[in-house]
């Protein structure tokens, strides 16, 4: 016989069941682009998304319970029925047997028990024919929520993709800032940065070892100029002498 609770198993936890709609219909790209920071958004979705799973396998797992009982109940009254068609029959025979016999008064018996049996019958079938649509709208209803539960799940994957991707795209942006950054701290065209100063201080010891070079050739060349005077005046005393001897003033060779 079907039992009183069965009304309470075949009520379904609509709540959950319109959360799990709403979010396997989400568009992330959109709610993405409306965000002002994306990622904080992905991570309150992420979570979002992975409770409502969460709440939405124990609903679902307790409507497949309700429908498993509902189904138990429904075989319960169709053996029932079977059961009591079998005992009316019995009785019925039974009746007409001692009938035939010439006891009336047991026959009558007899037979209110198969009209009994028969009611017990009916009251089955009828509560197996009640349970028919609740069973097909509690089947219906399971496989609603196990479509947007794989649905959610499917979301939850792109939510997870779409997180790392956003992470990995920021820390890369972050990266090319810091080298930007880097690059701009020590453009070799400032004048006040350390490079332009180290190749002006360069420039400055490169100028002076030129003037060193300059000044040492020049007094290289004072020196030969001074042997060279050096060498005339000897040979102007070497005519002088000649002359003094008698000789000429010119040597010739």
């Amino acid at each position: 016989m079907l039992r009183n609770s069965k009304g309470h198993r075949t009520m379904t936890k609509q709540s959950i069941f319109g959360r799990i709609s709403q979010l396997a219909k989400a568009n992330i790209n959109s709610l993405l682009d409306s965000a002002e920071d994306p990622k904080k958004m992905l991570d309150q979705m992420v979570r979002d998304y992975t409770n409502s799973i969460a709440d939405a396998e124990s609903a679902i797992a307790e409507t497949i319970g309700n429908l498993r009982l509902l189904e138990d109940d429904y075989r319960e009254d169709v053996e029932a029925a079977t059961e009591w068609g079998g005992k009316a029959l019995s009785a019925s025979r039974k009746a007409d047997q001692l009938r035939t016999a010439g006891n009336a008064v047991d026959a009558d018996r007899f037979d209110n028990l198969a009209k009994v049996a028969l009611g017990r019958q009916m009251q089955s079938e009828k509560e197996a024919k009640q349970a028919e649509p609740q069973i097909a709208s509690q089947t219906a209803v399971v496989a609603q929520l196990k479509d947007g539960l794989n649905k959610m799940k499917e979301k939850l994957n792109q939510l997870a993709s779409k997180r790392n991707e956003l992470i990995a795209r920021s820390k890369t942006a972050e990266a090319q800032t810091k080298v930007m950054d880097a690059v701009k701290s020590i453009d070799i065209m400032d004048p006040t940065s350390e490079v332009s100063r180290f190749e002006d201080k360069i420039r400055r010891e490169e100028a002076r070892v030129r003037g060193a070079s300059e000044l040492a050739a020049s007094s290289l060349d004072a020196q030969f100029e001074s042997l060279e005077d050096l060498g005339e005046l000897t040979e102007v005393d070497a005519r002088l002498a000649a002359l003094k001897s008698g000789g000429t003033s010119s040597i010739t060779q």
